[in-house]
């Protein structure tokens, strides 16, 4: 018998897909909101092209990825028409004139100098570059972004410069196996996320709510977030190899 030429590992992305669409659903629907005001990305580190345009294919339309070079070189065999990329990893500012005009969104803006430098170059391109604020929701030395309490007063900093679009929030949650303390964790930062929409500053437009991935994106869900990054849930365990 002849062997079916489809990669076993594209039946699996279309049926994580739909599990993980159902919990989305599900966490929406139990934290008052419709499903569809949630948005799913597909976080692509380390995955092939293949299997990205797959993900596409069976209905995903928001990509993030977390490197800069690892995106450029994925990018040619992309199919990106309507599909939005956005920048999720930590951005170094000599990778800013790589990526400006390349992705709708940079989500991982977490000081004062990178913004500067993506304005610039933004400029430079003659575009007004997306970005979300990255919060260091849990004070911790390993991770990126604005301690908590100083969120509201960089991000009105960082509104008033010129080349740049402040779009919301975006979090990476620390490890914690207690259900209660995630959540409450992902209300402060929906309630700063609130805060700051509700004083209507110029050039400050809250869309998104960037937090939760794949082990606590329906806790994030309930906690508030409207955009949540999952990864290995959809395309399997990373495999890294010397390149990535």
């Amino acid at each position: 018998m002849e062997k079916s030429s489809i990669d076993p590992s594209f039946i699996d992305i279309e049926e994580n897909l739909k599990v993980i669409n159902e919990r989305i659903a599900q966490a929406a629907v139990r934290s008052g909101r419709k499903p569809e005001d949630v948005h799913l990305m597909a976080v692509t580190k380390t995955v092939d092209s293949a299997r990205i345009n797959h993900a596409i294919k069976s209905g995903i339309d928001l990509i993030g990825e977390n490197r800069v070079q690892e995106f450029l070189e994925k990018e040619p065999e992309l199919n990106l028409d309507g599909v939005s990329p956005h920048l999720i990893g930590h951005l170094q500012s000599n990778k800013v004139k790589k990526i400006i005009g390349k992705v709708d969104v940079i989500q991982s803006v977490d000081s004062l100098s990178i913004a500067n430098e993506i304005a610039k170059q933004a400029r430079n391109h003659g575009i007004t570059q997306k970005i979300l604020i990255e919060v260091n929701v849990g004070n911790e030395e390993s991770k990126f972004g604005f301690d908590i309490h100083e969120t509201e007063e960089k991000t009105e900093e960082i509104a008033e410069i010129d080349g740049i679009r402040v779009c919301g929030l975006m979090c990476v949650a620390p490890i914690c196996e207690n259900n209660l303390k995630l959540l409450n964790i992902f209300e402060n930062m929906y309630k700063l996320f609130i805060d700051i929409d509700s004083k209507k500053r110029d050039n400050i437009y809250m869309d998104f709510l960037s937090m939760g991935m794949s082990g606590d994106y329906e806790t994030a869900i309930l906690g508030g977030a409207n955009l949540v990054r999952v990864g290995s849930a959809i395309f399997g365990p990373r495999i890294y190899t010397d390149k990535h």
